[in-house]
């Protein structure tokens, strides 16, 4: 009620004086077929979610026919850009001598272009560079490397040549500011972050000015926006909402490029359409899932028989979605799909699979399956599911009974990833009922689809978290009809680089937050409210719903964690699928150093009964089980035993 009364009071004033806010800066002239590329991070990266800032420009200058491509990342700041295919994080040379805690080898290895290397790709005639947030968490004092990293990298962006000789605008523009949303979230009022994201912003402002850099303020503006709406424009305080989006672009592109010149489109949700279409195409090309096989150090021996074919294909694919753009800013039809058949056609790929051929090889279906097992004296096993009855229960990769006792599962069929030119991923979370009370499925229901790699989720109050690539977002079922209809991008920066690794085995501690593992080779850079979260190689993360707050709660050496499970106690253990070791989580949960692993303790696995790879970890506290294994624990193996295991602890 304060708020509303607040927002009333400023809206009176606003009309009785006039006031208006004015841009910062003048603004940047663009003419026909002008390039523009994003760099950056989180602020900017989000963008590529919502498709705003492209739609209002191109509303704008819908005959200009504008090509625009994002290079954002979480986590990025002027000069550090870590990528787990680039042999180096530092976006221009120097660069890691304002970034002294960064300047460690975490192993980052293969071939994906430097940040100048895309720039020379995508020939930019204005550069966008959101920076500013990650490095206002080193306070007061880091201001000073802060002023030079950002100056040394005025200095080398002049100093390139990206587009052909024709000269490329720098715009730099501020972090936003910090909003308090403390009277509906366990969050810290950001009085605090504030004093050093405008500290930082001034310091930007003050470079800015001294290199003749045009710079656009959008710390003073988001904090006026926050005084005079009635309704919260972030998810948590330092992430703009989708809502917020839009009014963010809309400032954007006034302050920088204008109102246009001439008549705007009319069609500006058509232009919209397009534009999310040539941003999923760009995030499978710069962001590519799985990049360890087309960039990384698997690129070897079989990336180049395929990886150069796909990401050709997606380039074209892209250029043929900025036809599409262009076409709908001025009313024209298209077909996409008649489009990409013009596009490069893939060589087939060789596969070493044996269809069958030998009889052993054969997969095995429901009962004949369920023939082949053997239990343990006095247990039983059934078949409660089939991909016979349900077709969709292909490829599954995680299950979780409700309380109602009904088994979700996130099935992925997209595995390893989205190929080009494929029909987009329809991965899902289906729900398997027994509504007879036989102990056999039958009734399914899709909860979610269109997914794409689901390989964790978890059940809370609000939703249900689920991992998607290198986000982590919350689905809701609104209105309690069983399906999800809205979803909320909560969490940006895990790395997808090898998708089996990336966050996953979701488990619930008894506090309520959600464990998640990811394993080697990716470097996650996520944004937060409480400041940047990194980890490399391996670990485990604790995001905790009640606060919006995610900690690296250990950073240990570790291929595949594929599985965790806490005690009566609340002792963590987690599996070291490729070890095959299960390790006590708390001796490496001390705080983590960048790019450094922690000790990860001893087995807790006899000798004589390691088997590998494992997927799948519990302690048995269920009546299902007799009262002398309670608190045991089991885990499932794959190849070597093929089965499930229970061990004492």
């Amino acid at each position: 009620m304060n708020r509303l009364r607040h927002f009333i009071l400023i809206s009176l004033v606003l009309v009785l004086f006039g006031c208006t806010h004015k841009p910062t800066m003048e603004p940047v002239k663009i003419q026909k077929d002008s390039r523009i590329v994003l760099v950056g991070n989180n602020l900017g990266s989000r963008m590529m979610e919502y498709g705003d800032f492209d739609t209002e420009l191109q509303t704008r200058f819908p005959d200009y026919n504008l090509f625009i491509r994002n290079i954002c990342s979480p986590g990025n700041t002027p000069g550090f850009r870590p990528h787990p295919s680039r042999n180096s994080p530092w976006a221009f040379p120097g660069a890691e001598k304002f970034n002294p805690e960064f300047d460690i080898n975490t192993g980052s290895e293969g071939h994906f272009p430097t940040e100048d290397e895309w720039l020379i790709e995508l020939k930019p005639d204005v550069i966008l560079g959101f920076f500013g947030y990650n490095e206002s968490f080193r306070g007061p004092e880091g201001i000073e490397d802060f002023k030079g990293e950002i100056a040394a990298f005025i200095d080398h962006t002049k100093s390139q040549d990206y587009n052909g000789g024709k000269g490329t605008t720098l715009v730099l523009i501020s972090p936003i500011a910090f909003e308090d949303l403390t009277d509906k979230f366990d969050l810290p009022d950001g009085k605090e972050f504030n004093k050093n994201i405008q500290l930082y912003a001034a310091a930007m402002q003050q470079v800015a000015k001294d290199k003749n850099v045009p710079f656009l303020d959008v710390f003073d503006i988001s904090q006026k926006w926050y005084e005079q709406s009635s309704d919260y424009l972030t998810i948590d305080g330092s992430q703009l909402s989708e809502k917020a989006y839009e009014k963010f672009a809309d400032y954007l592109v006034s302050s920088i490029f204008g109102k246009g010149e001439g008549k705007a489109s009319s069609h500006k949700a058509e232009i919209k359409k397009a534009v999310l279409e040539k941003d999923w195409i760009w995030t499978q090309d710069f962001k590519i899932p799985n990049g360890v096989h087309a960039y990384g150090r698997r690129f070897n021996p079989f990336g180049p028989e395929n990886y150069p074919f796909e990401i050709k294909k997606l380039r074209e694919m892209g250029y043929i979605r900025d036809t599409a753009i262009w076409k709908a800013a001025k009313g024209e039809f298209y077909d996409l799909a008649a489009m990409d058949k013009n596009t490069l056609k893939l060589p087939e790929v060789k596969t070493n699979y044996d269809f069958g051929q030998d009889p052993n090889s054969r997969y095995l279906y429901g009962e004949d399956a369920l023939a082949k097992f053997h239990t343990a004296p006095g247990y039983k096993i059934d078949l409660f599911a089939s991909e016979k009855e349900f077709p969709d229960l292909a490829n599954p990769v995680q299950i979780s009974f409700d309380s109602k006792g009904r088994l979700w599962v996130a099935t992925m069929p997209s595995y390893p990833h989205y190929k080009a030119g494929d029909g987009k991923p329809n991965d899902k979370i289906i729900i398997l009922e027994d509504t007879d009370g036989d102990g056999k499925a039958d009734k399914q229901s899709v909860f979610a689809d269109n997914l794409h790699l689901p390989i964790g989720f978890e059940f809370a109050p609000e939703g249900v978290y689920l991992s998607q690539g290198k986000n982590l977002v919350l689905l809701k079922d609104t209105d309690n009809d069983g399906k999800a209809d809205h979803k909320e991008v909560i969490l940006s920066g895990f790395d997808d680089h090898d998708t089996h690794h990336a966050h996953s085995a979701y488990s619930m501690d008894p506090s309520g937050a959600i464990l998640m593992a990811e394993g080697v080779f990716l470097h996650t850079n996520v944004e937060t409210s409480y400041g940047p979260v990194r980890g490399v190689n391996g670990g485990f993360y604790r995001y905790a719903p009640q606060t919006k707050k995610l900690e690296r709660v250990a950073q240990v050496s570790i291929p595949n964690p594929w599985g965790i499970a806490t005690d009566e106690w609340g002792q963590t253990i987690y599996l070291e699928t490729s070890g095959p070791d299960v390790r006590w989580m708390l001796p490496g949960s001390m705080k983590p150093r960048y790019g450094e692993a922690n000790d990860k303790s001893f087995s807790l696995v006899d000798e004589n009964h390691r088997v590998r790879p494992t997927s799948g970890l519990e302690f048995i506290s269920s009546s299902h089980f007799p009262d002398s294994v309670q608190g045991d624990y089991l885990l499932n193996n794959t190849i070597g035993f093929l089965g499930g295991k229970q061990h004492t602890f």
